[in-house]
C-alpha cells in the first residue's frame, strides 16, 4: 500500500497554474459542496453532496478508502500564491482553489485491474485540468502498483459524455468496448477505455482496440 498522504503534481501550462493532487481533508467540505452544485457535474457523477454535513461524510469515506487500500481519491487544486493552506500535505507548495478530483479504484492490493476517474469544477474548465490530473494519477498508479501486479487501467464514462471521451484520448486511454446500460445508476450505454501496464511499468495500448463510434 502506498504511504499516506500521497501528493502528486502536474506542471503548469501557458495560462494555467500547476496542479497539486492530494487526499481530501475535512476543510475541503465547503468547496466540495460548491463544486457539486454544478448541473453538469450532477449529470455525470454518481454521488450527491448537497450540504457540508454530507460533504464531511463523503470525505470521511474517501479517507476510509485510503486506509483500506481500495480507493485513492485526490482533491485537485491549482497552486496559488497565498500561504494559508501550504504545508507538508501539499508538498510544501502554496495552496490554491479546488478545481477537480482524480481517483484510482482497485479491488485491493495486488489486483490486476483498477479504474480511474476524474471531474473538473466548472470555473476551471478549459485549462486542461482533467488531462493533466489524469496523467499524474496514471503515472503514479503505474509506479506504485505495477510491481504488485497491476496490469490494466480502465476508464469508464457514459456514451454521450464527449468531453470525458476527449480526455481519455488525450491521455492514451484507448476505447476498448461499449458497456450496456444499467438503469437507474447508468441510464445509457458506456465507453470503456483502457491502458495496459507492461512488466516494465510502461503503457501500451490494446492490440485490437474497438473502433471509435461515430459522434
Amino acid at each position: 500500500m502506498p504511504p499516506h498522504p500521497v501528493v502528486l503534481r502536474a506542471v503548469a501550462r501557458p495560462g494555467a497554474p500547476a496542479l497539486t493532487l492530494r487526499p481530501w481533508r475535512p476543510t475541503d467540505a465547503p468547496a466540495l459542496v460548491e463544486a457539486l452544485r454544478d448541473p453538469v457535474l450532477r449529470r455525470w457523477t454518481s454521488h450527491r453532496v448537497d450540504d457540508e454535513a454530507e460533504a464531511a461524510r463523503w470525505i470521511a469515506a474517501q479517507q476510509e478508502g485510503w486506509a483500506a487500500g481500495t480507493r485513492f481519491c485526490f482533491a485537485v487544486t491549482e497552486e496559488g500564491a497565498g500561504p494559508e493552506d501550504a504545508g507538508p500535505e501539499d508538498g510544501g507548495r502554496p495552496g490554491g482553489p479546488l478545481v477537480g478530483q482524480a481517483v484510482l479504484k482497485t479491488a485491493g492490493p495486488g489486483a490486476p485491474t483498477a479504474e480511474v476517474g476524474y471531474w473538473t469544477a466548472a470555473p476551471a474548465r478549459g485549462r486542461g485540468v482533467a488531462p493533466r490530473a489524469l496523467r499524474a494519477l496514471t503515472d503514479w498508479a503505474c509506479a506504485a502498483f505495477a510491481p504488485a501486479g497491476l496490469s490494466r487501467l480502465e476508464l469508464v464514462h457514459q456514451v454521450d459524455n464527449d468531453a470525458s471521451c476527449r480526455v481519455a484520448e488525450k491521455t492514451g486511454y484507448v476505447l476498448d468496448g461499449i458497456l450496456p446500460a444499467g438503469p437507474p445508476a447508468f441510464p445509457q450505454e458506456g465507453h470503456r477505455h483502457v491502458r495496459i501496464v507492461t512488466e516494465r511499468s510502461r503503457f501500451v495500448t490494446p492490440s485490437n482496440p474497438a473502433p471509435h463510434p461515430a459522434v
